[in-house]
């Protein structure tokens, strides 16, 4: 190309017509490349869920739309770590030692916790956009029925406080109402599709024929081939070894160093000076007094979220009209609630929020209420919800504990705050020298007099010892540890109990070569042959019965023992449960044509059998508590089903995005 057509081509490309094509440029790349360009590699969420606004249910999936106009929501990546471990304790306390730890860390198994996760973050998005609201007084009543809140069946709030302190993530009293709300926000529209559900008459005789029904079955017990001993060529171990290449996979491994403070208890005879259990005794004492509470009705004047100023006002004249008329004399306040409340929680009982104690309700409305006298109705008072009338019912005064009452816990207080404070130092000293040589755990062991001890490699949820704790596995397995190879921040595991580690070998996940897993490959490739033998002989004997033999000179022909039951129940383990399945999954005969079946077992043997005879349950022969039991049971599983329906309607209205590199 000459230089006088480039130079042409450069005054072209520099004047209006270069500003068209970049304009016309930027548009689907502002809609289609700028989030890419943007955001790629960058999230730190496990799941996004956005959803269009609810005035523009059509708003196209453009990143410039869902960014101004949709609403969203994240699971963030702790989060997620914090369900996926809590499921994998749970799994292994139900399954015991037959728990595989290396199977459960799968991205199958990640992706089920995940999208429970989701599920409840698209709850929580249609919540929000239907508006709708958990009142204080449904929340105060949920806490207050929870036992492990309770003392003597009554809810203490000392035992509240150190609960949710105790906790695995600790809670500040505001911050658990908060969660509990929420979680009582996203379950309040599924919970009401499903109370909705009802069963017919016909339905439940239906379902009662068949829960009822008895089968005639013969049946025979193919025992398993004999052991495959034949040699397996190197093409079929290299085949079996491909196509199943996921279970030949070496899970991420670390191995540790670790040294292990406690606190030493001090024996319980050990005197305590009575000066220094006095001076506890009354730092703590306010602790032992039973806490004022105060017996509170209250009416709310909503306040919407965005109401405007005309809206807000008419909601404060509102509640000011009604403080009025509940200070008028003879008032019926609980009357006035149930006609002029918005809080859906306590309308129907007068506006009752029962015994209310410090710590319990939003900060102006505790305020409000904790400086009435007894009897009195306050004026509006503002909250985030809207404005409140409060009423004071009763005041039931805390009452306060002597010295002598508690010297017993003082002293033994006393004794374990001298194991702690040393204890603390010497977490303190451990904590300074490892600031000072953050790569060895020598000097950190030296000073606080331990011992450094080792875990050879394990994988997640694999290990023993402090290497089956949660928080230890995260951190030991956390980029910051297996890459720098330095000290852990301190790790509390317990009460005055805290760990330090360092990862002193890290082997990230990868597939072990054939050479390494061949023996087992040979194995598996046997036990399939033996399978498929076994099956293909009990097909072979299906064929027949379907051909017009019988059971029985099947049986004869191969030397084994047939069985005739009649009237076999659904759930008896004849010969076995996963059989039972088998006989009433089989279409019931036609005319006298048994229908024939086979079910192989998991010790390699097979059930080949005939079904002879279906005979329907009769309804009118329960008893009427069992069909009530029935409709019941039937109502909550429609329910239920129709509660996932709507879920999986609302997930087909909003996006997911899911990151499965932060799983």
């Amino acid at each position: 190309m000459s230089r006088p057509m480039l130079q042409a081509l450069r005054e072209k490309t520099s004047g209006w017509i270069a500003i068209a094509i970049v304009a016309v440029l930027a548009v689907p790349f502002a809609f289609f490349g700028m989030e890419q360009y943007l955001f790629q590699n960058n999230a730190d969420y496990a799941a996004k869920v956005e959803s269009p606004p609810k005035w523009w249910q059509s708003a196209p999936d453009w990143w410039l739309v869902r960014k101004f106009a949709w609403t969203s929501t994240e699971v963030s990546a702790d989060e997620f770590r914090q369900a996926f471990d809590a499921t994998r304790e749970q799994r292994r306390e139900q399954e015991g030692e037959a728990f595989d730890a290396r199977a459960f860390e799968t991205m199958e198994s990640k992706r089920e916790v995940l999208e429970q996760l989701i599920d409840r973050a698209v709850l929580g998005v249609a919540a929000d956009r239907a508006k709708i609201v958990v009142g204080d007084a449904q929340v105060q009543e949920i806490i207050r029925s929870i036992p492990a809140f309770q003392v003597e069946g009554r809810f203490d709030p000392q035992r509240y406080q150190m609960a949710l302190q105790s906790s695995r993530t600790p809670q500040t009293p505001r911050d658990f109402q908060e969660s509990l709300r929420v979680d009582l926000q996203r379950a309040l529209v599924p919970q009401a599709i499903a109370e909705t559900a009802f069963v017919t008459n016909g339905e439940s005789a239906r379902l009662m024929r068949l829960l009822g029904e008895r089968r005639d079955v013969s049946f025979v017990v193919v025992p398993p081939p004999a052991v495959d001993t034949a040699p397996v060529s190197d093409a079929d171990q290299q085949a079996w070894y491909t196509s199943n290449a996921a279970r030949y996979r070496e899970p991420e491994k670390v191995a540790l160093e670790y040294i292990e403070l406690r606190s030493n208890e001090v024996a319980a005879d050990t005197p305590v000076d009575e000066a220094e259990a006095r001076a506890h005794f009354e730092q703590v004492k306010s602790r032992f007094a039973t806490a004022e509470r105060r017996l509170a009705s209250h009416i709310l004047v909503e306040v919407p979220a965005g109401a405007d100023e005309a809206a807000q006002q008419a909601a404060q004249k509102k509640a000011a009209d009604i403080a009025a008329k509940a200070q008028a004399p003879g008032a019926d306040f609980a009357a006035l609630a149930r006609e002029n409340s918005d809080d859906p929680g306590s309308k129907d009982g007068g506006g009752d929020l029962g015994w209310v104690e410090k710590g319990m309700m939003a900060g102006p409305f505790e305020d409000a209420l904790f400086g009435m006298q007894a009897g009195a109705v306050s004026a509006p008072v503002r909250t985030d919800f809207g404005w409140h009338v409060l009423q004071l019912r009763e005041v039931d005064a805390g009452k306060p504990v002597a010295f002598e009452d508690v010297r017993a816990d003082m002293e033994k207080e006393v004794r374990e705050g001298d194991g702690s404070r040393a204890y603390n130092e010497q977490v303190g000293r451990v904590v300074d020298e490892i600031n000072k040589n953050p790569m060895s755990l020598e000097p950190a062991a030296a000073a606080g007099g331990v011992q450094i001890q080792t875990i050879a490699p394990f994988a997640r949820g694999a290990g023993s010892g402090i290497a089956a704790n949660n928080a230890v596995v995260q951190v030991a397995f956390s980029e910051a540890l297996t890459q720098d190879g330095t000290v852990s921040d301190p790790i509390e595991i317990a009460p005055n109990h805290t760990v330090f580690i360092r990862v002193t070998s890290h082997t990230p996940e990868r597939a072990q070569p054939l050479e390494q897993v061949r023996e087992r490959v040979i194995a598996e490739v046997r036990a399939d042959r033996a399978r498929k033998q076994a099956e293909a002989a009990a097909d072979a004997m299906v064929a027949e019965l379907a051909g017009g033999k019988t059971l029985q000179a099947l049986a004869g022909e191969r030397s084994l023992q047939a069985q005739d039951v009649p009237g076999i129940p659904r759930g008896a383990p004849v010969p076995d449960a996963t059989a039972n399945q088998a006989y009433f999954r089989a279409a019931p005969p036609t005319a006298d044509k048994p229908t024939p079946g086979k079910v192989m077992m998991n010790d390699g043997s097979a059930v080949v059998f005939a079904v002879t005879k279906v005979e329907p349950g009769n309804p009118d022969e329960a008893p009427e508590q069992e069909r009530a039991m029935l409709r019941q049971q039937l109502g909550s599983l429609l329910g239920n089903e129709d509660a996932e329906v709507l879920q999986r309607s609302l997930r087909r209205t909003m996006k997911i995005t899911v990151n499965e590199a932060r799983l």
